[in-house]
């Protein structure tokens, strides 16, 4: 019998989560079957959607359960198989969550090839939250050269890919991200046109500076202040797919002051405006092989670059966690389990 070290989600966060709503355990894994393979998890994926799970709210997906691992990316080595299509030794891309090990079906995984890059970047540029960028930029986005398209969170992996997407279609990219480091990274180092600190006092005024031509495409990550300054921005024809709100992730109960609803729609309709939500598997069997071509061309030639927030040690993935929803995370979240 293999042991597996598993973190589960203890209670329900009341506002931001802590430490206490995580739990460490070890559970004994069930011998493999046939069409089966045990994983060994090398690295672990952190996003901010994890969040919502963590809540009994109703959402696209069901949350996860009071004593439940922890859902999430991994990505593993195969230590033993039951299945012809992989071998001991192949790491693979996974959804086993926050444990150590794991017992799967091997048709529910993807084997990774090193040679085409890291394996980690299969949780983040050549993961979901690649897909994510490139799916919801392309398919509802729409970026037509000479746009301007403005993501907020734009040094996580999600917002990085989507400026650089935009720059390979010939748009102009506009980031918005917390603090001076992580703006000048998004200049130097992902090629974005123009990089605004969303914690600076005059916030608004730099973003409208910094869009003479206004927003053709704006890519919804955070929602919250930053939404607030960039919808007065946006064109006639605008879209806006939204992926995520990270603003509210931890907000607790209903908010509260004037109902904004009504000037939100009236913008809507005055500047026929498209506002389309989206889960990214709902692309994935019209876009996934597309992307997968795509983004391993443009990582290679240089044009997509990527970066990596890694911790190391499977015990401190709810520290990490905390952290990343707190914006102090620089890059994709990933924890390194093992080697």
């Amino acid at each position: 019998m293999v042991e597996s070290r598993r973190i589960v989600l203890a209670s329900r966060p009341e506002g931001a989560p802590t430490s206490a709503n995580f739990r460490t355990e070890t559970a004994e894994l069930p011998p493999i079957e046939e069409g089966q393979v045990l994983l060994r998890t090398l690295y672990l994926s952190l996003d901010p959607y994890m969040r919502g799970r963590m809540s009994a709210a109703k959402s696209y997906a069901k949350p996860v359960a009071i004593g439940e691992v922890m859902v999430g990316g991994t990505v593993a080595e195969v230590v033993d198989s039951r299945d012809p299509s992989l071998a001991k030794g192949d790491v693979v891309l996974a959804n086993s969550g926050w444990q150590t090990h794991d017992v799967v079906p091997a048709s529910s995984v993807r084997k990774l090839d090193p040679d085409v890059a890291p394996v980690s970047t299969a949780l983040g540029v050549l993961g979901m939250p690649g897909f994510t960028a490139y799916s919801g930029l392309l398919k509802i986005g729409q970026p037509r050269a000479g746009e301007t398209v403005v993501v907020a969170a734009a040094t996580g992996p999600v917002g990085s890919a989507v400026g650089q997407i935009a720059k390979i279609k010939g748009a102009r990219a506009v980031g918005i991200a917390g603090g001076p480091k992580k703006c000048a990274h998004l200049i130097d180092e992902f090629g974005f046109d123009a990089a605004i600190d969303h914690r600076a006092p005059d916030f608004a005024e730099q973003l409208k500076a910094a869009v003479p031509d206004g927003i053709d495409v704006y890519f919804e990550n955070v929602a919250g202040a930053v939404a607030d300054a960039v919808y007065p921005l946006l064109n006639t024809y605008a879209r806006v797919p939204v992926c995520g709100l990270i603003a509210n992730y931890n907000a607790a109960g209903t908010a509260t002051g004037p109902d904004r609803l009504p000037a939100f729609y009236g913008r809507i309709l005055i500047k026929s405006l498209t506002i389309r939500g989206f889960i990214q598997t709902e692309f994935v069997r019209e876009l996934y092989p597309d992307f997968l071509r795509d983004m391993a061309e443009w990582i290679a030639d240089g044009r997509v670059r990527y970066l990596e927030d890694i911790t190391e040690g499977f015990d401190k993935a709810p520290e990490a966690f905390i952290g990343m929803l707190e914006g102090r995370n620089f890059g994709k979240v990933v924890v390194k389990v093992a080697d």
